[in-house]
């Protein structure tokens, strides 16, 4: 028997932040198949679905599966994953866990808040055409950018970040999403996670676009905050050690905060809180 969980990441209040589905597997048992897992995750049709392992008491392995394919790692769906584990009384606050995934072993402290650690960040050799692009992005893009460039970097999965100048103007982006999976796919990203810096509490408003991956918006993606982060750090905006809060979602009505944390020892930490909406079996 396979218990399922609808757990919201990146908020404490249901029907806010990041909706993902969790499968818990019994202890000790194989992952299914993966046909079984993408049909599970196309059944449930968030944009990732965790399935979870437990090998120790804090020891994990997730897979994560979108509507259409397997992905290497998803932060809130690891937010969720770990955020109800410990409300189920499989791991408790203290814990530092290892998640095994296909980008690699990460730690996950649990707290108040879950924060994952992510892979170490890096930006990728890959040219953006910025005219291009501004014109798939639509919207914001036919009045101005800022001066910050636009990179593609990765902490675990590659995003192109994109600056914007003002929160009207990421508001107003209406991404051609044909035009932008094909980007994607001719660049090998995940998408776009577009940004607007912020003096009102957060560091940044953002929005995060991944068509190719079936998840046309998506309300809050830990991935891409960990890289908009290390770009932020790469450009001189801040600088280690540093807290970084990012808004997302707003313009799903689904508001989400991220907490991101550059450590004095080099590494870059994503999390939050989560709520549990729903539970079941899986027959």
């Amino acid at each position: 028997m396979m218990r399922y969980y609808i757990v919201d990441a990146f908020t404490s209040e249901p029907f806010g932040g990041n909706p993902a589905g969790v499968v818990l597997l019994p202890r000790e048992s194989d992952f299914p198949a993966e046909r079984l897992m993408q049909q599970i995750a196309a059944e449930l049709r968030y944009s990732e679905t965790a399935f979870v392992q437990q090998q120790g008491p804090q020891e994990f392995t997730l897979r994560y599966f979108t509507p259409v394919s397997e992905v290497d790692l998803c932060g809130h769906a690891t937010i969720a994953s770990f955020g109800l584990m410990r409300q189920e009384g499989i791991v408790k606050a203290g814990d530092e866990c290892v998640n095994h995934t296909l980008a690699g072993d990460l730690a996950v402290k649990i707290g108040d808040q879950v924060m994952m650690e992510m892979a170490t960040a890096r930006a990728i050799g890959v040219e953006v055409d910025s005219e291009r692009l501004h014109h798939i992005m639509g919207g914001g893009a036919s009045r101005g950018w800022p001066e910050l460039p636009i990179d593609v970097i990765s902490t675990g999965l590659p995003d192109i970040l994109l600056p914007v100048g003002d929160l009207s103007q990421l508001e107003s982006l209406s991404p051609d999403m044909e035009s932008l999976a094909a980007l994607s796919r001719e660049l090998d990203v995940v998408g776009v996670h577009a940004f607007a810096l912020s003096d009102d509490g957060y560091t940044a408003h953002v929005r995060n676009f991944g068509p190719l991956y079936g998840v046309p918006e998506e309300s809050a993606t830990g991935t891409a905050n960990a890289a908009l982060t290390h770009y932020l750090e790469r450009h001189g905006i801040v600088s280690r050690p540093a807290m970084c809060r990012f808004l997302q979602g707003e313009a799903m009505h689904r508001p989400s905060t991220v907490s991101t944390s550059l450590t004095a020892d080099g590494g870059i930490w994503v999390g939050g809180s989560c709520c549990i909406v729903a539970r079941g079996e899986l027959l």
